[in-house]
């Protein structure tokens, strides 16, 4: 098989099901069950994790032509050869060094990928692993968090929405969402206004006296998330939401879309999840968070996962309660947010006597 049809190899493998010359010899029955087996394959894994498997995938078997190695037959010292061009930085991989998180994605998405073409790259293997382990002990470093925002920040974020437009008022109610609910930013996106509306929906909202509940569906299953009222309008996320859904005139579909028509309109699609991140940087920078910074050094404190991560950092409960509102597997992920909350609280230095 010539290497230039390496995406079209992925696409047949992320189906897992028989090429279209193989349907036209099936029964209608059968290729009408193909389409649906098709599709529950496709949904086993998120859009954004076939995207990046697809697009890593395609990186390594570019790699492969350049250097004219068959990269569509699993072989351990292949792909220890890859593994050490992305962290060296090789040309024949843009020149540009690979973090070692990006090598651990890729080396997944070509587990992932000759998986489903029936075939077994096993990451244990020596000329795996033995790379590896070195890459990491190489070039690991600390991870970069990005910045919390905390209650202080929102307000002066909020205070950069003008409610006097379609566009402030949607904005308003993602910062709150987002904030509140300590939701990913395709999670904020993925929402409906209703149970089962939409294809790609990840859950939806229900408004109810006491607040808002949102049930999402993540990699495990299904979770409900409870967003309570605030104490004052102007800050109370489920007002901010109401607002939005009262305005816009939207009682069904996507929940948070663009704003078209010269901001008077809502659009009939969702959001894209970046624009999440975008709304968290840009009004960051518009309400002069880190101002002891240069300004061109402040976006790239900020994301979508900033909001996420200001809930966990502030709230002062039990660390159940928050892990729960997370979504977090462990206590451990929760405890994370909470240490760099309760930083140099206990002076043990002062304590020591000095």
């Amino acid at each position: 098989m010539a290497m230039t049809d390496e995406a079209s190899d992925l696409e047949d493998a992320k189906r897992g099901a028989p090429s279209p010359a193989q349907l036209d010899h099936q029964p209608p029955a059968l290729r009408d069950l193909t389409e649906r087996a098709r599709g529950y394959a496709a949904a086993a894994s998120s859009a954004n994790t076939r995207k990046a498997y697809a697009a890593d995938w395609k990186h390594f078997a570019g790699w492969g032509r350049r250097e004219g190695l068959d990269a569509l037959t699993p072989n351990p010292q292949v792909v220890g050869l890859y593994i050490t061009a992305c962290a060296s930085g090789a040309k024949s991989v843009g020149g540009r060094k690979n973090a070692v998180s990006t090598i651990e994605r890729r080396l997944s998405a070509l587990v992932w990928a000759y998986t489903q073409r029936g075939l077994n790259l096993d990451r244990r293997d020596r000329h795996i692993a033995t790379v590896l382990a070195g890459i990491r002990n190489s070039h690991a470093a600390p991870p970069r968090q990005k910045e919390a925002i905390l209650p202080e920040d929102l307000l002066a974020m909020l205070e950069t929405c003008d409610r006097g437009t379609l566009r402030g008022l949607r904005d308003r109610a993602m910062l709150l969402i987002g904030f509140a609910g300590g939701l990913r930013r395709s999670e904020i996106t993925g929402l409906d206004a209703g149970r089962d509306q939409t294809e790609d929906g990840r859950g939806w909202i229900e408004v109810l006296p006491g607040g808002l509940l949102v049930t999402l569906r993540g990699k495990t299953g299904w979770r409900e998330v409870e967003i309570g009222r605030g104490s004052s309008p102007a800050t109370c996320p489920v007002k901010a939401l109401e607002d939005w859904l009262k305005f816009a005139r939207i009682s069904q579909g996507p929940l948070f879309r663009r704003v078209t028509g010269g901001g008077k309109e809502p659009g009939a699609f969702r959001l894209n999840d970046r624009e999440v991140a975008r709304l968290v940087k840009r009004a960051a920078q518009t309400a002069g968070l880190r101002g002891d910074l240069p300004e061109k050094d402040r976006p790239a404190l900020f994301s979508g996962h900033s909001l996420r991560a200001g809930l966990a950092s502030s709230a002062e409960v039990d660390e159940r309660h928050v892990q729960k509102q997370l979504g977090h597997a462990s206590a451990e992920m929760t405890r994370r947010y909470q240490r760099r909350r309760d930083r140099f609280r206990v002076n043990l230095t002062k304590a020591a006597g000095l």
